[in-house]
């Protein structure tokens, strides 16, 4: 019996090399790590229990600013990995006698910082911008 074209075994994935970066799920876009961290997949009794937090804490800190987790097509909150983070964060300042207007500026802080790190960092040379002084940028 005649073999089909498609069903050339050089052409099917199973066969290729282990070693071929094509294979290597490391390579596919679709498994950036740093999406993982970003995508809701916890309940907000879990969140909540994982950072040792009432629900009811979660949705005020929603209600004032200090995250915004990922909502289902039905309106189900679903936190991220980064969400527990931060919500761990959230609990280490309310800890210490932060109040929450505190806890969201020094989050704030945090966030523009680690910004500018990032830009820091993609820099070429690795050196920050040079700050434009006041008859630089016109004023």
């Amino acid at each position: 019996m005649p073999s089909r074209p498609d069903s050339d075994p050089a052409n099917d994935p199973a066969n290729a090399p282990a070693n071929d970066p094509a294979n290597d799920p490391a390579n596919d876009p679709a498994n950036d790590p740093e999406d993982d961290l970003d995508r809701g997949v916890y309940g907000i009794t879990v969140a909540a229990e994982l950072v040792g937090l009432e629900a009811q804490s979660l949705r005020l800190y929603e209600s004032r600013g200090l995250l915004t987790p990922d909502r289902t097509s039905g309106g189900t909150r679903r936190y991220s990995a980064n969400d527990v983070t931060r919500l761990r964060r959230i609990a280490e300042l309310m800890a210490t006698g932060v109040n929450l207007t505190g806890v969201g500026m020094l989050l704030d802080l945090q966030d523009e910082n680690t910004r500018l790190r990032r830009e820091i960092d993609a820099r070429p040379d690795g050196r920050p911008r040079p700050r434009a002084t006041a008859r630089q940028s016109g004023a």
